[in-house]
């Protein structure tokens, strides 16, 4: 009866993830709390504890993000990573995803990512580049940086878990970036042998004699000995191949992202204030202590000096530039950050509930499983991340159980990455982004949800950043 009980309680888990995910937005984090509410009022389970920090970490965050937005501060970190990645065609395919990469582990939000889009594409197109090898690469390795970051909503909720556990950020980020960059490099080696270039591309060509996509001027001369002539959107004969030749030649100028006046500024303030909290994870005699309930000095936690840093940092940009409050509030990245720290409130509170309430009859089992073969733990975050498309719900549904199977912090900080599975299926939009982007037909989705462009670089991160992380954290020390 009592694993009948249980059952019923997972069913209820379960569903509301699932009704959460259907409902989409803010429905995750309320679909959570009802579960909590059915936990609670109909099991009769205590309630679990509210994620209080995680969630103040991500309001936090968030805010001073929005306010470096609204100050133009985004716009100035695109048009740097613009630069970087137009004036590096040759290598693309590599610069591309770990331009991607740094700049979300900057910015604490893979959101950047949608900006540079367009710029990935166009030199890619530009330069006679099968747009879907640096598209898709550059996509899946934005979200390496979720889990490398000292500023996003997944780290907000990581640092919270792993207290008392003798993992902190920098032994956190000590695993994480250097397996992100391995991922990164194994992902761009793989990516770039990916699919026929465009001239060898049957979609590319039918979207050609189609008129809906012209042949770069980079490939002109190749198209025009292989085909007779070269093409234009109404499917005509370009004229002498001295023309085109000379076209090519021609330098590409650059796309150029405008950037308001101060933008530099705030972008500046951001990520200093980034670095600091990186300065304070690693030495904590920098923080302020006070005894403990031992009569030992302490160094405040992580998770009060993130909250207190951001936060300054958001007015200070708001002072600096100075911004109207009522424009932060406005901004896109506030409105998608309050999603996430309520998705994270509902479903970390549902899954603390039962997780709490259920050590004896499932989640010793289930972590004993876990610790007897830790690669379960790899498996699990990936498919529940792919479902939820939630790494911080993600976060705080799983890592519990680990760490309750005793499963060593390490172990669990190698494995954790394995968020990169949020890109399983086709639902997030990046991935849309790019497909709708690329006019040459090459990055594209398939009647098979879990088979599109970024299945091949999705597979080939995971195995790289779990297989990297287990090498490094035997160095890393607790």
């Amino acid at each position: 009866m009592e694993y009948l009980i249980v059952a019923l309680q997972a069913c209820v888990v379960i569903g509301a993830i699932v009704m959460g995910v259907r409902t989409g937005g803010l429905g995750l984090g309320l679909w959570g709390v009802v579960g909590t509410v059915i936990l609670v009022f109909a099991f009769q389970l205590p309630p679990g504890s509210i994620p209080v920090d995680a969630f103040f970490i991500i309001i936090a965050v968030i805010t001073a993000s929005s306010a470096m937005q609204a100050a133009g501060g985004i716009d100035y970190l695109v048009s740097i990573a613009s630069k970087i990645i137009q004036r590096n065609p040759k290598r693309l395919t590599y610069v591309a995803p770990i331009v991607a990469f740094v700049f979300t582990v900057l910015s604490g939000t893979s959101n950047i990512f949608f900006a540079l889009i367009p710029v990935i594409y166009e030199t890619a197109y530009r330069n006679g580049q099968r747009p879907e090898r640096a598209l898709a690469s550059s996509t899946v390795t934005s979200g390496l940086g979720i889990t490398a970051s000292p500023v996003s909503a997944a780290m907000a909720a990581y640092l919270v878990l792993m207290e008392g556990t003798g993992y902190g950020l920098p032994q956190i980020l000590a695993i994480t970036i250097p397996a992100a960059i391995v991922a990164c490099l194994a992902t761009s080696f793989i990516q770039q042998r990916v699919g026929k270039d465009l001239l060898e591309d049957k979609e590319f060509l039918k979207r050609v004699k189609a008129g809906t996509v012209e042949v770069p001027a980079s490939l002109r001369d190749r198209y025009a000995e292989k085909f007779g002539g070269g093409a234009t959107t109404d499917g005509s004969t370009e004229t002498r191949l001295d023309e085109t030749r000379t076209r090519t030649k021609t330098a590409v100028p650059l796309i150029e992202h405008p950037v308001p006046k101060g933008g530099k500024t705030a972008a500046m303030i951001f990520v200093s204030g980034t670095l600091l909290i990186v300065l304070l994870g690693l030495f904590p005699d920098l923080r302020p202590a006070f005894p403990n309930d031992e009569g030992e000095l302490t160094p405040i936690g992580m998770s009060t000096v993130i909250e207190m840093i951001m936060f300054s940092v958001a007015l200070v940009i708001i002072l600096a530039r100075r911004i109207k409050p009522s424009v932060v509030v406005e901004q896109p990245l506030l409105k998608a950050g309050f999603v996430a720290a309520v998705a994270l409130f509902g479903i970390a509170w549902m899954a603390d509930t039962f997780i709490s309430a259920n050590q004896e009859t499932i989640i010793e089992p289930l972590g004993a499983m876990i610790e007897a073969n830790p690669l379960l733990l790899a498996v699990a975050l990936f498919l529940v991340c792919g479902l939820t498309t939630s790494q911080s719900a993600t976060t705080n549904t799983l890592i519990p159980i680990a760490l309750a199977a005793g499963l060593a912090p390490g172990v669990i900080t190698a494995m954790w990455p394995s968020l990169i599975g949020v890109w399983l299926f086709p639902a997030n939009g990046s991935q849309i982004a790019a497909v709708e982007t690329d006019l040459t037909g090459s990055t594209k989705l398939t009647q098979v949800p879990v088979w599109h462009s970024f299945t091949i670089p999705m597979l080939v991160s995971w195995a790289a950043v779990v297989a990297a992380g287990l090498l490094i954290q035997l160095v890393v020390p607790a």
